[in-house]
């Protein structure tokens, strides 16, 4: 494993400056009272205050904000047919983890992976650590997972898995980790031993995937929200005529992981001011209100803005 750590301050003085709770099992309530009729008002849009390569992932912990990133150095080149299985090189980059406050302003930052893979994916919080997984920048590859302590920013890495992984929950219910493929066309479980090890980490992916049957988006960034279930945000291309223009439909995804089915989407109308592109294009975090849910995104690459967002549903 190999981890790098930039800007860290006073570390010490601020471990127990944030409370410890993972996402809120009142969203299991309140999501699925989302429709498409419901109106979203947005009440910040901060700047962040540094170039945020392409954010992957993202939780909120206390008014700080962990984000998943790849910075990409060279990018990938698709071969003219496969070549080992593989349908384009490694390409070049770096993954990074930033904390942020909620002025945009750049708290810490370490960098996770090794060699060609470098591509973080969705984030999880579980109360105590962040997942974060790294994997190559192509399908069909190979990943690290690590777990980060959000007080020092200390990376620990779990387990190596022979595909990519693009994202990852921990299930504190049943104490598994669950990780969802390029594209989240896959699911993967990893039941956790008591002393927090992978008991099926050496089994082949052909022998543990699950095909997602849910198809209308790809998820970008998921989080646990108790009774075995996740919350996933992503989109889709789609096209109005076989030649016609690209529209991009983002929405949210509330996945049983008992049964790794859908039990609750709804598409999510809005979309960035500067770019066009949908709120659900990078990572979410939403989080309960006495009335409704506060949404954040960061839909936009580089020069990204927090966005935050708020429903009534009550």
């Amino acid at each position: 494993m190999k981890t790098g750590c930039t800007s860290l301050i006073a570390f010490a003085a601020i471990a127990l400056s944030f409370p410890a709770q993972a996402a809120d099992p009142a969203l299991n309530t309140l999501v699925p009272k989302l429709t498409r009729g419901t109106q979203w008002t947005q009440v910040a849009a901060v700047e962040l205050q540094f170039p945020t390569h392409h954010p992957q992932g993202m939780v909120k912990i206390g008014d700080a904000f962990f984000i998943s990133s790849v910075e990409i150095k060279k990018p990938t080149t698709r071969y003219p047919a496969l070549q080992d299985g593989y349908d384009r090189d490694t390409g070049e980059g770096t993954g990074h983890l930033f904390k942020v406050d909620a002025q945009g302003k750049l708290l810490a930052s370490i960098t996770l992976g090794e060699g060609s893979i470098y591509h973080p994916g969705g984030i999880d919080f579980d109360g105590k650590d962040i997942w974060v997984p790294v994997a190559e920048y192509r399908p069909n590859s190979q990943s690290i997972v690590y777990k980060v302590d959000p007080a020092t920013l200390k990376a620990t890495e779990v387990f190596r898995f022979k595909d990519h992984v693009g994202g990852i929950v921990h299930n504190t219910d049943d104490k598994s980790l669950h990780g969802v493929s390029w594209g989240s066309r896959r699911f993967y479980k990893w039941p956790l031993d008591g002393e927090g090890r992978i008991t099926n980490a050496t089994t082949a992916p052909e022998q543990l995937r699950v095909a997602n049957p849910a198809l209308y988006i790809d998820y970008q960034d998921c989080h646990f929200i108790g009774m075995s279930r996740m919350l996933c945000s992503g989109l889709n291309a789609y096209r109005t005529t076989k030649d016609g223009p690209v529209f991009r439909l983002g929405g949210l995804e509330i996945v049983n992981l008992k049964d790794d089915r859908p039990v609750f989407q709804v598409p999510v109308e809005l979309w960035s001011p500067s770019s066009g592109l949908p709120m659900t294009q990078n990572p979410f975090w939403v989080e309960p209100m006495a009335e409704g849910v506060r949404a954040y995104f960061m839909p936009d690459d580089d020069k990204s803005t927090l966005f935050t967002f708020e429903a009534m549903v009550k």
